[in-house]
């Protein structure tokens, strides 16, 4: 198979707007695909050497999942950089690159979507992507992109070496766990994903909105080993004083658009943080 090839346009400065908390979906969650599949199946397109589909991709998690699914030639428009992606404005040659795409991978949440479907026109494919780390989720929007490109195959393989990475990352976890026991956490609700990996015990949860004093209060009480905060819409240390260990989470990849190096570094993040309570 060939190369991933990753084209990312230049980084645009970021504006940093609490306007632009996301209060459906932010920086991740659930939605419903609005694109249809592609004719060809995935086995017989990989079987016959089928052309990798032109993808544009809004952010490196978007483009992960696409290259996950199989494509071989994903541009990105948001810089790696740019750490609350909704925030990025985009320029005229990002919304040219989305007009010579096969399909553009967007989320409904990014306030840029409408601005994407317009440059697109008739001939590009526009799909609209469920945002979501939660293991399950990953493998289904991998499997559901491989449809649609004609790479089923190839995203099957991912599929299968995504479960025997994961099962490995849970194992090491699971030995970490402070006195052999799963831990307590609170999570945002778009970091969720990696109590799961974690073993964790989730006994609450919050966000997206902001933390009102009665959740804080509520979730002190809950008395939680770690907080597992979502980096890209970080609001300070949410439990202060309370004695949890807050994790940072991060959802998206870096510029490889390796979804697996999301529950790798997550993995790291959560061994550190049970290791030194």
């Amino acid at each position: 198979m060939a190369r991933t090839s990753v084209r990312i346009t230049p980084l645009l400065a970021l504006s940093f707007s609490a306007a632009l908390l996301l209060t459906a979906t932010g920086c991740g969650g659930d939605s419903d695909a609005s694109a249809t599949s592609s004719s060809s199946s995935g086995a017989e397109g990989d079987a016959a050497g089928k052309d990798s589909p032109v993808v544009v991709a809004t952010t490196s998690w978007e483009g992960a999942f696409a290259k996950a699914a199989g494509a071989e030639d994903v541009t990105v428009i948001v810089p790696e950089s740019v750490q609350h992606a909704p925030d990025y404005d985009p320029k005229p040659s990002d919304l040219a690159a989305v007009a010579d795409a096969d399909f553009v991978l967007y989320a409904p949440f990014e306030p840029y979507a409408e601005k994407f479907k317009e440059a697109a026109g008739g001939d590009a494919e526009l799909v609209e992507v469920n945002l979501d780390n939660d293991a399950d989720k990953a493998k289904a929007e991998v499997t559901r992109l491989g449809k649609m490109f004609g790479t089923e195959a190839t995203a099957a393989e991912w599929v299968t070496s995504f479960d025997t990475e994961y099962g490995k990352l849970q194992k090491d976890l699971e030995s970490a766990w402070p006195d052999g026991k799963a831990p307590t956490a609170v999570a945002q609700v778009f970091a969720a994903w990696s109590a799961r990996l974690a073993g964790a015990e989730v006994v609450g949860t919050y966000g997206p909105e902001a933390v009102t004093a009665k959740q804080l209060s509520d979730l002190s009480k809950k008395k939680p080993q770690l907080v597992l905060d979502n980096v890209h819409m970080a609001t300070g240390t949410v439990l202060p004083d309370s004695g949890a260990r807050q994790v940072g989470i991060v959802n998206y990849p870096d510029g490889e658009l390796d979804l697996l190096t999301v529950y790798k570094k997550a993995a790291t993040t959560l061994e550190k943080a049970m290791n030194a309570s």
